[in-house]
């Protein structure tokens, strides 16, 4: 049976991944930067554009997971107790769907993994496309991080699904 600390878990839990994502984009746009600005190499011009690209993204969900985490936590713990068909119809779909999605995160990001090593190995011995080099490198790295941050968050989404489908066995 899910409780209240059960969806109090799940949610800290994702509010604290979306802060390692803020964290983790602004730290790509900072070694994007000083890559462009400081050390102005071909490579780093071809790194840039996948660290700021994907930290953007990085940056705007963190920061769009973080601002909605609290309310959506207030908001179920209330339903539990208050009206948990709600959860049942509602939260259960929607988690569905977020778990659904995962997949599709998944086979993208290795998709751009492999891009990325496929750049890294085409050019790492050809000092005229060290740029694709850069941007392969990044890629990859990039890719791997939100590989791995996914892979937390979707094991935490499929307990937290089940969890919430205890209600409809109850």
């Amino acid at each position: 049976m899910i409780t209240k600390t059960d969806i109090e878990k799940y949610f800290i839990a994702e509010k604290q991944e979306s802060l390692v994502f803020i964290i983790v984009g602004v730290a790509a746009v900072v070694v994007a930067a000083l890559g462009l600005f400081l050390w102005k190499s071909q490579c780093w011009r071809g790194a840039a554009i996948p660290l700021i690209a994907i930290a953007l993204l990085q940056i705007a969900v963190g920061c769009a997971v973080y601002a909605r985490s609290d309310a959506q936590r207030i908001d179920l713990v209330y339903k539990l107790d208050m009206n948990p068909e709600e959860l049942i119809q509602k939260e259960i779909p929607r988690m569905e769907t977020a778990n659904k999605n995962f997949v599709i995160y998944r086979w993208v990001e290795i998709i751009l993994i492999i891009a990325g090593i496929t750049l890294l190995f085409l050019y790492k011995s050809n000092p005229a496309k060290q740029f694709f080099y850069g941007l392969g490198i990044a890629l990859a790295i990039q890719a791997l991080l939100m590989l791995g941050a996914d892979f937390f968050a979707e094991k935490r989404a499929h307990v937290y699904t089940q969890q919430l489908e205890t209600l409809i066995r109850k």
